[in-house]
């Protein structure tokens, strides 16, 4: 089966179904909904989240961390005197 039609069939599961149900808690991101999963729905998502981030290039999470470091250090740097003038 190519591609366009397997994603054409998948596009078309509701919530009803298995695969629909689980497509729904790993896609689910409003707090309060997220507050009334079962303890197996959040299983269902810690594992997705858990591999999504397993799979995150190494360079583009030190570049994240780089970068919001930079940003944390211009914010709290002291300023100096002729910058407060």
């Amino acid at each position: 089966m190519k591609w366009r039609e397997m994603s054409m069939l998948i596009s078309g599961l509701n919530e009803k179904t298995p695969l629909g149900a689980v497509i729904s808690i790993r896609a689910e991101s409003d707090r309060e909904v997220l507050k009334e999963f079962t303890p197996a729905q959040r299983r269902i998502r810690n594992e997705w989240r858990a591999r999504k981030a397993k799979q995150m290039p190494e360079k583009k999470v030190n570049n994240d961390i780089a970068t919001l470091q930079a940003a944390l250090a211009q914010m709290f740097a002291p300023q100096k005197e002729e910058e407060s003038r």
